[in-house]
């Protein structure tokens, strides 16, 4: 039986299996990307597939703190078009 990676999100805090997550990553160049894959070098953060998650994490500035790095309103913009 394979090991099923789990990780928290940061908005609430919810311990949740890695695939039920969305990864905002801040690269070695000081770059800000959503990163599909989970595998991106760099300090990653991980927030639930929900819309309701990403409008609280853009009203609290929470991606901001954690990735200590200002994120553009295009990072929220790219999250809620990949909820279905």
């Amino acid at each position: 039986m394979k090991k099923i990676p789990m990780r928290s999100c940061i908005v609430t805090g919810e311990k949740l299996p890695k695939s039920e997550l969305i990864r905002v990553v801040k690269t070695p160049n000081c770059d800000v990307i959503v990163d599909e894959t989970g595998k991106c070098n760099g300090r990653g953060a991980y927030l639930k597939k929900d819309l309701e998650v990403f409008s609280k994490a853009q009203k609290s500035k929470i991606l901001n703190k954690k990735l200590e790095i200002e994120v553009p309103e295009s990072i929220y913009d790219e999250l809620r078009s990949k909820v279905d």
